[in-house]
């Protein structure tokens, strides 16, 4: 196991971030007005006493951008962790990963590791744990196979929350420790600070980045409510609420 210098940790941070910030951009860019509107409850709008198409527009595009912003900087932070673990674990670290669904596969302490990264600890469904379940019994197949005789432990590391019963035994999946927060970047640095030293790295160019990403916002929302305006408003300017719930949930075409 080697030592991992935070220097070269912040500078991974510093050529990479600019990724997360481009694929919030690239994910407005991508948004279209009609498709959004089949996705969205026309009921809800109403029902919050919603009065311009401003209000409607910034309704679902805000809602997109939490849950996207989420998914995007979790599969960021993913690949932090992993380019840690490569560099600690660069003598132990299996370059082909098991199998499915195994995000990183090293040995430490005479034990294999086989992880699969998570966002946070709240990721799941029970579609989604049995997934797993099946991914973790895929990859110690692929192993006991190939011939290795060391013990094999299955983590799921979460890369924020926290959860303090980490040793995981499901009846109808294999045992696993769950690693969450400080435990999870402890365990693959062996840096019980490291959870927070890599918070401020994080804010590298935020705002300059933040400036580009309002810019494409505010245009978004102008073009939608326009649109919105023409396609879903009277003359005076007032919502058809009937031809939105009919282009949301009428049979056939509209």
């Amino acid at each position: 196991m080697k030592k991992l210098n935070l220097k070269d940790v912040t500078q991974y941070v510093e050529d990479n971030i600019g990724t997360f910030h481009q694929k919030r951009i690239q994910s407005l860019d991508k948004l279209k007005l009609k498709e959004i509107l089949k996705r969205k409850n026309p009921y809800l709008f109403k029902a919050k006493y919603m009065l311009t198409a401003e209000q409607i527009i910034r309704g679902f595009v805000d809602a997109h951008i939490s849950s996207n912003e989420e998914t995007i900087f979790g599969d960021w932070l993913e690949g932090l962790a992993k380019y840690i673990c490569d560099v600690i674990f660069s003598d132990e670290v299996d370059s082909k990963a098991a199998s499915t669904g195994i995000d990183l596969d090293f040995v430490r302490d005479g034990k294999r590791y086989l992880i699969t990264i998570k966002s946070g600890p709240k990721w799941s469904n029970n579609n989604q744990i049995n997934q797993m379940y099946s991914n973790f019994k895929e990859a110690k197949r692929k192993i006991l196979t190939s011939g290795n005789k060391l013990e094999i432990v299955f983590v799921n590391g979460c890369c924020y929350g926290k959860d303090d019963k980490p040793h995981k035994f499901p009846q109808k999946g294999p045992d696993y420790l769950k690693l969450c927060g400080q435990r999870f970047w402890e365990f693959i640095s062996n840096n019980p600070d490291l959870f927070t030293e890599i918070i401020n790295p994080l804010g590298y160019k935020s705002k300059e980045k933040n400036d580009d990403f309002l810019q494409s916002y505010s245009q978004m929302i102008n073009k939608f409510t326009k649109e919105f305006t023409s396609d879903f408003c009277d003359e005076n300017g007032i919502i058809n609420w009937d031809k939105l719930v009919r282009y949301n949930s009428a049979s056939g075409k509209v």
